[in-house]
């Protein structure tokens, strides 16, 4: 049996014993409802998100006067989905980095969307596990670097199982893979949207993503540095499902949710 296998399986157990352990959670737990679209359309989860956003900051707007104690507690929601294959650029970024003119993204059967988070462009697709927290931070805590951090070292624990050291590129978001070495590779791209401390958009990591769909632009507008997978990682795909329930896991943890 492989090192992988073995992390991995030593994981499970240990995830499916703390998910069948009967005792209540802390009473500081935020209640978070948990939702996998699965395969979805860009537009439409895109759509859902801004609809989502915009009930939360709504209640936020028309409670500004309430004492704390009388305001309605705004729900939380942790999205789990997959894309068909899109190119989102967002508000920092620059149309020259994708290098697809719009016969060429025909061909691929790709669609391109100009979006509303930070960041530069980035490629979705089958095969990569993207994460929307659409979250009231002020249930957490109100610091959106802190929040990007929580939401990186997630990522970290959860390739961490299947033997694959991540880390951060200083001056960049996301996970990377060799970030102090020639061979730096990005696994875990990042971009978020926040008003009134309700988050959306998220993040999106590699796991048996056809990588060849970045070789049409310039992933997050780095020209020298590669785009990784854990399939790559490990030399063979891995359980998409597996992956999922273990990022949720290490979400739900980082941010001390109950997902429900």
């Amino acid at each position: 049996m492989s090192v992988d296998s073995c992390l991995v399986i030593t994981y499970l157990f240990h995830y499916f014993s703390l998910s069948t352990d009967n005792s209540q959670p802390t009473t500081d737990m935020v209640k978070t409802n948990f939702i996998d679209w699965g395969l979805i359309d860009y537009q439409e989860a895109w759509d859902k998100q801004e609809v989502l956003l915009k009930q939360k900051v709504d209640i936020k707007l028309a409670e500004r006067d309430v004492p704390d104690n009388e305001k309605t507690t705004i729900t939380n929601e942790l999205i789990f989905c997959q894309h068909p294959h899109v190119y989102t650029l967002g508000k920092s970024g620059s149309l020259d980095n994708l290098l697809l003119d719009e016969t060429g993204l025909q061909q691929a059967e790709a669609t391109f969307y100009k979006i509303n988070r930070g960041g530069d462009i980035t490629y979705h697709g089958p095969g990569q596990l993207v994460a929307y927290p659409i979250i009231d931070l002020e249930q957490f805590f109100t610091d959106i670097h802190k929040y990007l951090r929580y939401l990186e070292e997630a990522v970290i624990n959860t390739i961490a199982f299947y033997g694959i050291q991540g880390g951060r590129y200083e001056g960049y978001t996301g996970v990377w893979i060799d970030a102090d070495k020639p061979s730096a590779r990005k696994i875990c791209a990042m971009g978020v949207r926040c008003s009134r401390w309700i988050t959306m958009h998220g993040i999106a990591l590699n796991v048996n993503t056809d990588l060849g769909y970045f070789k049409n632009i310039v992933p997050c507008g780095i020209d020298d540095k590669d785009v990784t997978s854990i399939a790559r990682e490990v030399g063979h795909e891995v359980d998409f499902n597996e992956v999922s329930k273990i990022l949720k896991h290490e979400i739900s943890k980082q941010f001390e949710m109950e997902l429900l």
